[in-house]
């Protein structure tokens, strides 16, 4: 499909038309689409390769990854070289996996940032080199080739009675390590029809996603199809052009609805609060009671020219102290009424879990409880 240029400049106008009539009146709490919704088509593909890392100042893999030696051995048979594994020794050399994402974007010639991960014993990657590694899609096709030095976030060190680490040094990247040999058949502005994954489970939400993008765009291009996924219906002066209704509806703000909830988390004594959290009226008192028991050994002496024996008698201290808080009234038809009325009674972080689940089992606090 040809698009000529007085077409080109039409959908441009109309885009940006589009873009200011999605970003008028934006609610101060509202959110960017792209930054809830993921779009089909504008995703990441998974590549990944097996590779040796040389170069190493003998912190590569020991003598018990029989891989690294049977790698290094067809490694160096494809290049004329006869060694058998066994008569190898790997401390300079590491067998690595190499993972990388691949745009959907990405063409051929293209740089691809690597990560490399130890795969034996290796002690350290510092200083080593990546040497040629294919990278394969899920569907075992070769989409890249990766090689380079690797950087290091990290440091290993060590002596025969103390060790210092800094990091994790068995993992190291190359930026720009890997070049795209191969493109995903896919053609983005070919699409007639596109699904919009929410990453909010809200049926509110969705259906303001759908409206706002009916309202703008003069028909019923959008509908949604459950709870989190809108389908869009590509107007037919966009197709074969995408990319300028892509920008507009990126950009356009939506206000993210969901469960009022509660996070738990007893680990660190963390509470947080959703911003939908409500508290009918009732009643609170908490007050912590502490109990210290101390256990000291008296000795017991007879009596001058008496027949007793020197005992050991046990004693023992018992304090008991108790909190005496008042009652207090809470009413926290809003999220600040409800801070400040577990304020008012001096609750701290540990205190607040327990409150929390007692005015759940109440019925007083309409949220979902969560503990993580």
């Amino acid at each position: 499909m040809k698009i000529t240029r007085k077409e080109t400049a039409a959908c441009l106008t109309f885009a940006v038309m589009l873009a200011l009539l999605l970003a008028a009146a934006a609610p101060a709490d509202a959110a960017r689409l792209k930054d809830i919704a993921s779009f089909s088509g504008v995703r990441n593909n998974e590549l990944v390769g097996y590779g040796l890392v040389v170069g190493l100042a003998g912190t590569g893999d020991g003598t018990t990854s029989t891989f690294t030696m049977q790698s290094m051995s067809n490694m160096l048979d494809k290049m004329g070289v006869e060694a058998a594994p066994g008569d190898l020794k790997p401390q300079n050399v590491a067998a690595v996996m190499v993972s990388a994402k691949m745009p959907v974007s990405a063409k051929p010639g293209s740089g691809l940032d690597v990560t490399v991960s130890s795969l034996g014993d290796a002690e350290s990657l510092l200083g080593g080199v990546l040497l040629v590694t294919p990278l394969k899609g899920l569907d075992g096709k070769i989409y890249a080739v990766a090689q380079g030095s690797l950087t290091i976030g990290g440091f290993s060190v060590g002596g025969e009675a103390a060790t210092a680490q800094k990091n994790i040094p068995t993992v190291g990247r190359i930026p720009n390590g890997a070049v795209v040999e191969r493109e995903v058949p896919f053609s983005f502005n070919n699409q007639e029809s596109m699904t919009i994954n929410l990453t909010v489970q809200d049926f509110s939400t969705t259906m303001d996603v759908v409206n706002r993008i009916n309202g703008v765009l003069g028909d019923r291009y959008a509908s949604a199809r459950d709870i989190s996924t809108v389908e869009l219906q590509i107007p037919p002066k966009f197709r074969g052009n995408m990319v300028p209704l892509m920008a507009s509806l990126e950009n356009m703000n939506i206000t993210p609805g969901g469960k009022a909830k509660v996070v738990v988390d007893e680990k660190t004594g963390t509470v947080v609060l959703g911003q939908d959290v409500r508290l009918s009226k009732v009643a609170v008192a908490h007050g912590n009671l502490q109990v210290v028991i101390a256990e000291s050994q008296e000795v017991s002496q007879p009596g001058p020219f008496s027949d007793g024996e020197t005992v050991v008698t046990p004693q023992t201290d018992v304090g008991i102290e108790e909190q005496n808080n008042s009652l207090m009234l809470m009413e926290g038809a809003t999220l600040q009424e409800l801070v400040d009325g577990l304020n008012a009674i001096g609750a701290a972080p540990r205190d607040l879990i327990s409150i929390i689940r007692a005015l759940k089992v109440a019925g007083s606090l309409h949220a979902e409880v969560e503990v993580i």
